[in-house]
């Protein structure tokens, strides 16, 4: 699978973010869908053992936002137009839990994506449905700055 770039300073796949997940997404081309394990430590709770759906909503967010770039094109950004959060179990912290996203309808300046939260008994935590979009003016301008920190370790995942 081939994985994903990261960023310094994104609160999921900051590399210099301290107190970020630092996470990181492959492409599984085979499944068309886009993955990444999380442990949710315990100081992002909502309640005891249990995450805070704020912290749920924000990892189906960049992972069904990142099954866009499951072409390999690592320029073809999209920020979030709309993001639909269905919780259907309590996501646990400090279990290790596996997300995946997908594209469900693609155009040109809009695409629709998915992803969901599995525990290990493949049991879904939440799942979610959102719009993005190609963003323009300043949020285009701040990427182009920005892209050339993103980089792609030489890890694999097997």
């Amino acid at each position: 699978m081939l994985k994903q770039p990261t960023s310094r300073t994104c609160f999921l796949c900051g590399r210099d973010n301290d107190n970020g997940l630092k996470l990181k997404w492959y492409n599984n081309k085979e499944l068309n869908q886009v993955e990444t394990n999380v442990t949710i430590p315990e100081h992002f709770n909502g309640y005891p053992q249990v995450a805070h759906g704020g912290i749920v909503a924000a990892i189906l967010d960049e992972t069904s936002g990142r099954a866009i770039m499951l072409d390999e094109d690592f320029d073809n950004l999209f920020i979030t137009l709309r993001l639909n959060v269905t919780y259907r179990k309590p996501t646990p912290t400090n279990v290790q839990l596996k997300v995946i996203g997908w594209i469900e309808k693609k155009g040109k300046r809009k695409v629709e994506v998915a992803a969901k939260i599995l525990l290990p008994d493949e049991t879904i935590c939440a799942e979610c449905q959102a719009v993005v979009i190609k963003p323009t003016g300043e949020i285009a301008d701040g990427w182009e700055r920005e892209k050339k920190y993103w980089y792609v370790e030489d890890d694999s995942k097997s």
